[in-house]
């Protein structure tokens, strides 16, 4: 396993959507440990590929109930809103209020290519947002309603 440096906000993969992943093969399974360990090496909630330089669609995610690893994420459904406080390991310092989905429906595969299912709400349902974001080369500081210095 390796720990990443976290790629910063001028870095243009960030801009960038991310590639789909066609075939699982071990650098999945390396990429998936790896951006683990970086997150809670960091002490992130979530982390997606395009912060470690990786453009793949693939997403690690605990907010408190657990790892999630989902390989080409994507919401299916969603419902409600609410607005949340969000930061982001990608802009130290800044932290906004953003907009999202109270409750989503994310489908995608796990490592070993089963199609996963996981209806989220509340915190963890923002964190799968914020990480999905990421893989269209989307920062939360694009949807925040008001953006505040640490």
């Amino acid at each position: 396993m390796a720990i990443y440096q976290i790629i910063k906000e001028n870095n243009k993969i960030l801009r960038t959507k991310a590639m789909e992943v066609t075939k699982i093969t071990v650098n999945i399974h390396k990429l998936l440990n790896n951006l683990q360990d970086t997150m809670y090496f960091y002490k992130g909630v979530g982390l997606a590929a395009p912060q470690i330089g990786i453009s793949k669609r693939v997403i690690v995610v605990d907010a408190g109930e657990g790892l999630i690893e989902i390989i080409n994420p994507s919401i299916v459904n969603s419902e409600g809103q609410e607005v949340g406080t969000e930061g982001c390991l990608s802009i130290p310092g800044i932290f906004g209020e953003v907009p999202r989905a109270a409750q989503v429906l994310v489908t995608g595969l796990n490592r070993h290519g089963k199609e996963i299912k996981i209806k989220a709400n509340n915190f963890l349902a923002r964190t799968l947002q914020h990480e999905i974001d990421h893989l269209d080369g989307i920062l939360f500081i694009d949807r925040a309603v008001k953006i505040k210095r640490e």
